[in-house]
C-alpha cells in the first residue's frame, strides 16, 4: 500500500472515531448493534490499519445517520501517478 493511501486511510479512521465518540457510542456496541461488524474490524478501520470495504464504509456511514458522502466529504481523492 502506498505512503499516500495509508495517510488517506487513518484521516477517514479518525473521522469515523471522532463522529463515534461525538455520539457518545462506545466502540463496541456501535460495531455489533448499529454497523453490524466485529468490534476489531472498526478499531482497524478507526486506526487506519484497513483498506476498508465499501459496504463497510456505507454500514459505518448508517450507523452513523449520515451519507457515505457526508462521511468522506473534505477528503482529497486526488491520485498521482507514481513513476
Amino acid at each position: 500500500m502506498q505512503q499516500q493511501d495509508k495517510k488517506l486511510l487513518k484521516l477517514i479512521g479518525k473521522r469515523i472515531k471522532k463522529l463515534r465518540i461525538q455520539k457518545d457510542k462506545s466502540l463496541n456496541n456501535f460495531a455489533f448493534k448499529e454497523c453490524l461488524i466485529t468490534s476489531a474490524t472498526l478499531s482497524r478501520v478507526e486506526n487506519g490499519l484497513v483498506d476498508l470495504k465499501f459496504t463497510t464504509l456505507i454500514k459505518i456511514a448508517n450507523a452513523l445517520n449520515i451519507t457515505p458522502a457526508e462521511l468522506l466529504e473534505d477528503f482529497e481523492f486526488q491520485y498521482s501517478e507514481p513513476f
